[in-house]
């Protein structure tokens, strides 16, 4: 499995990103997809999921009604659309693979993303 990230850089507070993940060497439909983050000096923590079968989505508390994940089936690629970023969204973002009932096991480079103030 091959987790291919993309789209990070730099935003003013306000702005939006999108970023972007190409999965190859599996068959999707068993597989939930999601997008983590850390910060300097904090541990990596969960942002939001997307179950590909059925693209049911959950978010963190922090992102809900700011950022939205989606997929497309015909490119194998996962998106994460950032809006209204703040500059606590600032962290490398990485994306992730699991089996429908297992834990998060496949991991992606992580991009990073900045947000100035």
């Amino acid at each position: 499995v091959q987790l291919q990230a993309s789209g990070g850089g730099l935003a003013q507070a306000g702005g939006s990103l999108r970023l972007s993940c190409v999965i190859s060497g599996v068959t999707l439909s068993n597989y939930v997809m999601g997008w983590f983050r850390q910060a300097p000096g904090k541990e990596r923590e969960f942002v939001t999921r997307i179950r590909w079968i059925d693209g049911r989505t959950s978010y963190a508390d922090s992102v809900k009604d700011r950022f939205i994940i989606s997929r497309d089936n015909n490119k194998d690629t996962v998106y994460l659309q950032m809006n209204n970023l703040k500059p606590e969204d600032t962290a490398i973002y990485y994306c992730a693979g699991r089996l429908l009932s297992d834990t998060w096991r496949y991991w992606g480079q992580g991009t990073q993303v900045t947000v100035s103030s």
